[in-house]
């Protein structure tokens, strides 16, 4: 009986042509996820990046984005917003300086650097007034040789656009009680609002943009155990609020 021949057992190769378009694919996917990361923050050093990385992938000499205009490519809306805020809230910062570069010039004039002083804050423009040249000690009612200065200091204070200002009167610690005043805190308060009603008495101020508020001898600048501490923090604060904040929002 013949022998039955054996079939050879067929050779099964692996077929990995299917490899190639896989990588292609990754490849491609990597260089849409740089494209987006980039043109979160677009600057000129990422699109050099971006030209070299692309350069390697591809392999083919130039970089697919060599000839690329900035143009081309969305700027995000957030950054146009936050350019825009900044450019306010810069420019308002610009114009309180101004304001307080006519201030500085007042004084300046009248020679009055012992008596005043002007501060750009996060707040406004401070201009701080010692008590010593609107009251007499331990009175609310402004010196009649004094009352030159709180006019003219409203002169100055005439803007356009308009601003809140917000004046405020403080003391030392030495303790207050006269039939008039039971407290610093009522000093302090009254003194701001005779110094206000000379500010707003005068054409071209709008009262609705004035207020005021005391703090008696709870916020010091300086120390009160000495004389000239003490007389430091005896005064009167004038803050001219800014229109518009940092953030980019209007001042409320």
């Amino acid at each position: 009986m013949p022998k039955r021949r054996k079939r050879k057992k067929e050779d099964h190769e692996v077929n990995e042509s299917w490899l190639l378009p896989y990588a292609d694919l990754l490849t491609l996917l990597l260089a849409v996820f740089i494209v987006l990361f980039a043109s979160s923050s677009l600057d000129e050093a990422k699109f050099s990046q971006i030209s070299s990385v692309f350069s390697e992938i591809f392999e083919g000499g130039h970089g697919v984005m060599d000839n690329a205009s900035p143009t081309a490519v969305p700027v995000p809306k957030d950054s146009v917003g936050t350019e825009s805020e900044n450019s306010s809230f810069l420019e308002d910062r610009r114009s309180l300086g101004e304001i307080q570069d006519r201030v500085d010039e007042y004084i300046a004039v009248h020679e009055l650097e012992n008596q005043f002083e002007t501060k750009l804050t996060d707040e406004g423009l401070l201009i701080t007034i010692r008590d010593s040249i609107l009251f007499n000690t331990g009175s609310a009612e402004i010196a009649p040789q004094y009352e030159s200065f709180a006019s003219d200091i409203a002169e100055l204070l005439k803007f356009d656009p308009p601003r809140q200002v917000v004046v405020t009167g403080h003391t030392d610690n030495i303790p207050i009680h006269t039939a008039q005043f039971a407290s610093n805190w009522e000093l302090s308060v009254k003194r701001a609002v005779n110094f206000l009603t000379i500010l707003v008495d005068n054409e071209g101020i709008d009262p609705l943009l004035f207020s005021a508020k005391g703090y008696g001898e709870f916020q010091p600048i300086a120390s009160n155990d000495t004389a000239e501490g003490r007389s430091k923090n005896r005064r009167v604060e004038v803050l001219v609020q800014p229109l518009v904040l940092e953030d980019g929002r209007a001042f409320e």
